[in-house]
């Protein structure tokens, strides 16, 4: 397929926002349609600070959606009996480890990653194999503990390739060590906050020097994703709760398909 390496228009913005607000919270990762998209559309795109500014504004959408749960975990910061509360802060800091490791350590991979289509259509593959597993797993009942945060810190830290989901992989790790679906959806995007303000750290000499004729596009494509990401935390929540997040492999799998079609 050809490429016209053009640079991001308004309506490019508009359409990678959406995309991003719609795929950040369901399991069929939102950074592989921003791949695919971007090579099929031929925008210009320097680095990842795009990526990193869409992810801000489901960051946003994570905020507002779980006001109250962030409020109570700020609030036993400073009240010394809310220990649920507090352990659930530890548990979010040890999820976070893997993933800050393997992006310093696989900087430049990663990278390297966001711009092979063909790479991020097979890991579209895996994320819908990833999905699939979870019509096998027992339903479990536990809170988040230790090891479930270990578990499903691994598989944010493997979700930072283009194609992984990083939702639905930290969602099956949490139910295959037996927490309840609906617990490890939340853990998992309260788990999203660390992460990307972490790489917006890592990316802020690259956000700060954004070209001039790019900065208004990537602004309205924040905006589009915040405001999609919100309707989009809404449907992935109940989808969960019915247990029926194996539905998603069938799109993944499509969605590797026509990758591969065009882009191997």
């Amino acid at each position: 397929m050809r490429f016209f390496n053009k640079l991001m228009t308004y309506f490019d913005a508009v359409l990678l926002g959406i995309l991003q607000g719609l795929t950040e919270f369901l399991p069929v990762s939102s950074s592989g349609h921003l791949v695919l998209a971007q090579a099929i559309l031929g925008v210009k795109q320097p680095g990842v600070s795009f990526e990193v500014l869409a992810h801000l504004g489901t960051l946003l959408a994570v905020f507002i959606y779980f006001r109250p749960q962030i409020a109570l975990l700020v609030r036993s910061v400073f009240e010394g009996n809310m220990k649920e509360e507090r352990a659930i802060i530890g548990y979010l800091i040890i999820g976070t480890i893997p993933a800050g490791l393997a992006g310093l350590l696989f900087k430049d991979f990663f990278e390297q990653a966001f711009s092979n289509p063909a790479m991020t259509s097979l890991m579209l593959f895996v994320t819908g194999l990833i999905l699939l597993s979870t019509r096998f797993y027992r339903r479990g009942g536990k809170r988040v503990g230790i090891l479930s945060a270990i578990i499903m810190g691994i598989g944010q830290a493997v979700a930072i390739l283009p194609g992984i989901s990083r939702s639905g992989t930290t969602i099956a790790a949490g139910m295959a060590s037996g927490v309840e679906p609906s617990r490890a959806a939340e853990f998992s995007f309260l788990l999203a906050i660390p992460a990307i303000l972490g790489a917006m750290v890592l990316k802020g000499n690259e956000l700060l020097n954004i070209e001039s004729s790019l900065i208004g596009q990537y602004l309205v494509g924040m905006v589009f994703s915040f405001l999609l990401g919100l309707v989009a935390v809404h449907l992935v929540l109940a989808v969960v709760k019915r247990g029926k997040l194996d539905y998603f492999a069938y799109y993944c799998f499509a969605a590797a398909g026509v990758g591969l079609y065009l882009f191997m």
